[in-house]
């Protein structure tokens, strides 16, 4: 969604992946900040802003050296710019990354269908909520809602990048479609879900462009951390003066306000607006929309992670691949009551069965009167009631869990042979699901339905549990071959026979013990877990409840990406971390560079006093020391903000060894980088005559 540079002078221009004219957009943006009501969203720029004018109005005042007391405003005002800068080119990285979404909501026109089914064209911005619109092969879909009529391939490139066609069906967990999105076959009857104003892309505009951003809850503690540092060191230097005063010294007002500057955590200020907008563009990056900067950060602090095993773990795309009739049942007998049993099943699983049906054999059939059993979550079976006919008896075939065909069957007074027990376990052991066939009391047989565990989810799964975050596999395959999968993924816990409350029921368990929970979910019934849930992230191919429900929504509807995900929210957790502790590190140093200026440019009796000893980085003289120690604390701002943009490195381990590495790295590199840079700046001062 970013743009791409082409030649090497573009390159060059570029900074973050922006092009000349969103560099131009964000140095004017860096200025309009400088206004009092965005400098107050920041106590600790509000303060270097503060001391900028204090600055200014000193030496205009005619009590400090004009060309000192103009470097030092001017130097503390480029200080300001900078951190607005970096703010500034975050928002327009997303900016860049609206403006893709931006060309999808263009004038459309929509066929509004009344009552009685009447056709009448009509703007799009006229739809409301509940209004029923009809769309072509060809058009555009014209606002956000459900498939309520047919089914369609959609090219849904506007939104998500991908130019591949997905499949939407009415009835079904993809039954949900977003405005400029392009239906490419067939027609859908669609139930508008937004009001105008209100749909996905106009959603998802506003927060890539920043304007319903919301501070998390760790940026505002660090907010805060930051506003008392700032207010300790204010009261501190501001007592200074009465201080000296006590024992007869004089300090130079401008040197209290470098001091000021150099001692609260600037850089970290400048750089955390930065961070936190990135990283919700980042998470965009990836194709996830996150609804709120929260949601990014609470997901790198998650415990335990919630996944379905199909389309998660596994491929989703169970196939049949064996008919096992039982004893005294022949084999066309199961293949024909299966191939009956799954005629109206529009799962994939269902359409398998009567694929192998044929392949073997089987002629098909489209019988009259017949009522369709659905698939429900509550009884976990399917199948067909046939009327009795002229020479037939009346059937009813259900296929569906072991567990809830041997119900079935002991309710109507059958018997279950003790031989399917032993082969729904063999299927079971081998990682397949068994689905049993069962006509009136009598069960047939079972088929086989074959499913594979994505490559590099083991792994994946690895790398989580070196991060501390524990994953629960959700099937409702019974516990054997549950047993099976969650060995072969390695997950470190599993629910199986899992109905829609079981995973409410563990969330809340979860959340119960003290833990974090983050689930992935697409249809109606994963709403409310999505909604309990620390981190939802629903699948934009899912319904519109479920979207409701979440807080992240993946536009590539990959339920794998949520591991994804809480790496971007780790990363998100670290580059903050590491930058306030490169930051608290630095202003260690440059109290090296200030004091020992302070007090040998103060005056004690009227003798000069001899602090030779604390220069210890043998700066040139104390006004190139407070140059030096400014010029570098404005520069390390503009230096950092390719990091703060895209993130720390993230490895996955323990917080123990997180902490040691930026403490080693960003602690001690971020105190020693000031002493060397600040004296280089102290020479090229001393040779300019500085």
């Amino acid at each position: 969604m970013q743009p791409t540079t082409a030649s090497g002078a573009q390159r060059r221009a570029s900074i973050a992946g922006l092009d000349r004219a969103a560099l131009r957009a964000a140095c004017i943006d860096a200025v309009r900040k400088l206004s009092p009501v965005h400098a107050v969203r920041s106590p600790v720029m509000a303060i270097v802003l503060l001391g900028t004018l204090l600055a200014l109005l000193i030496t205009l005042a005619g009590h400090a050296p004009p060309g000192f007391g103009l470097a030092i405003a001017a130097i503390l005002l480029i200080t300001v710019l900078f951190g607005n800068f970096a703010e500034a080119v975050a928002e327009a990285r997303g900016r860049g990354q609206a403006a893709s979404l931006r060309a999808a909501r263009r004038d459309l026109v929509a066929r509004r269908l009344d009552e009685d089914g009447h056709e009448t064209r009509v703007p799009a911005t006229q739809l409301r909520k509940g209004d029923t619109v009809i769309v072509s092969a060809g058009e555009l879909v014209p606002a956000d809602g459900e498939i309520v009529k047919g089914l369609a391939t959609v090219n849904e490139a506007a939104v998500t990048g991908e130019s591949a066609p997905v499949l939407r069906e009415a009835g079904t967990d993809r039954s949900s479609v977003i405005g400029g999105t392009k239906v490419l076959s067939d027609e859908i009857v669609i139930a508008v879900s937004a009001e105008p104003g209100g749909s996905f892309l106009d959603r998802m505009i506003a927060l890539v462009e920043g304007a319903n951003r919301q501070k998390t809850p760790n940026e505002i503690a660090l907010t805060m951390l930051l506003a008392a540092m700032t207010l300790t060191f204010l009261i501190v230097v501001a007592s200074l003066p009465f201080i000296a005063g006590f024992v007869g010294a004089t300090l130079d007002p401008l040197l209290l306000i470098a001091l000021l500057v150099c001692l609260i955590p600037t850089t970290i200020g400048g750089l955390l607006p930065a961070i936190g907008i990135a990283g919700m563009n980042r998470a965009l990056s990836a194709n996830v929309l996150a609804k709120s900067g929260k949601a990014v950060e609470i997901a790198g602090d998650v415990d335990v992670l919630l996944l379905d095993k199909t389309g998660t773990i596994t491929h989703g795309d169970r196939q049949a691949t064996r008919f096992y009739a039982l004893s005294g049942i022949s084999a066309e007998q199961l293949r024909d009551a299966a191939m009956l049993a799954s005629l109206a099943d529009p799962t994939p699983e269902g359409k398998s069965v009567v694929k192998l049906a044929l392949a073997q054999g089987a002629t098909l059939v489209d019988p009259e009167h017949a009522r369709y059993v659905q698939f429900s979550a509550q009884t976990r079976m399917s199948g067909v009631d046939l009327p009795a006919g002229e020479g037939t008896l009346a059937r009813s075939i259900l296929k569906g869990a072991g567990d809830a065909i041997a119900r079935h069957v002991d309710a109507l007074g059958g018997g279950v042979p003790v031989e399917l027990g032993a082969r729904v376990e063999q299927i079971a052991r081998s990682g397949a699901t068994p689905l049993v066939v069962a006509e009136g009391a009598y069960v047939l047989g079972v088929i086989e339905l074959s499913d594979v565990v994505k490559h590099g989810v083991k792994e994946r799964f690895a790398r989580l549990r070196e991060m501390g975050v524990r994953t629960v596999m959700i099937t409702g395959d019974n516990p054997l071959t549950a047993a099976a999968i969650a060995a072969e993924a390695g997950v470190d816990d599993y629910i199986a026979e899992a109905r829609p409350e079981d995973k409410l029921a563990r969330i809340r368990e979860e959340q119960a013990a003290g833990r974090l929970v983050a689930m992935v979910g697409d249809g109606t019934n994963d709403a409310p877990a999505l909604a309990q849930a620390d981190v939802g992230l629903a699948m934009n191919s899912g319904t519109q409840a479920a979207k409701e429900a979440g807080n992240m929504v993946d536009l590539d509807s990959d339920p794998a990406k949520l591991l994804a995900v809480v790496e971007v929210g780790k990363q998100q957790l670290i580059t903050r971390g590491a930058l306030t502790t490169f930051s608290l590190a630095n202003d260690v140093s440059k109290y090296f560079a200030i004091l020992p200026a302070m007090f040998a440019a103060a005056q004690l009796q009227g003798n000069t006093m001899q602090m030779a000893a604390l220069n210890v980085m043998q700066l040139s003289s104390p006004r190139s020391a407070v140059l030096s120690a400014l010029i570098f604390n404005a520069l390390i701002i503009p230096a950092l903000i390719p990091l703060a943009l895209k993130g720390v490195r993230f490895r996955p381990a323990s917080a123990v060894s997180l902490l040691r590495r930026n403490m080693l790295l960003y602690g001690v590199g971020g105190m020693l980088l000031p002493f060397v840079a600040i004296k280089l700046i102290d020479l090229l001062l001393s040779a300019f005559g500085g």
